[in-house]
């Protein structure tokens, strides 16, 4: 059981950590968006919950992470994906969404930017599972597409010291 210390001065407030929070940190990224869609109790919390299961059955390898203070992302050799769960709309952000094929046009938001694409999810819009899979597929790609391999480092390294 964690116990609130007593602490004085200005920085009280920030020193001061709840059991909740702490309680928090010990879970499990996976444990952290199970909680998250246990607490968004609406249409947002389900719509989240199949987004999940769309990406998580995209590839074995997609590993699941808890970032920047309380958002899901789903990541394979780097950030595949980042949802967040807002007032009136469930966001998913591709980081590399500009760079993917979009044929099935699921992206619906941040289509100005040369980076990140996003759908966002209204109440009563289905996920398109086998659109999503396919993109998800598509990122998990271009992030292993970009990822350096061991003897292209070695070359670039011996490269660089020849010039030296």
């Amino acid at each position: 059981r964690c116990q609130t210390l007593p602490v004085r001065g200005a920085l009280a407030s920030r020193l001061t950590e709840s059991c909740d929070d702490f309680e928090n940190e010990a879970m499990t990224p996976s444990e952290k968006i199970d909680q998250l869609i246990a607490k968004t109790a609406d249409w947002r919390g389900k719509t989240l919950a199949a987004v999940r299961k769309t990406i998580l059955s995209a590839s074995k390898e997609i590993v699941e992470e808890w970032k920047w203070m309380g958002s899901p992302v789903w990541s394979r050799d780097g950030i595949i994906a980042v949802a967040n769960a807002h007032k009136g709309k469930v966001k998913l952000t591709f980081d590399h969404g500009a760079r993917l094929p979009d044929p099935d046009r699921l992206f619906n938001a941040g289509l100005e930017g040369n980076q990140r694409r996003a759908i966002d999810f209204l109440e009563g819009d289905k996920v398109n599972a086998r659109a999503l899979k396919a993109l998800v597929r598509a990122a998990a790609a271009y992030n292993q597409s970009r990822k350096k391999t061991p003897a292209a480092k070695k070359a670039k390294a011996s490269k660089n010291t020849a010039r030296k």
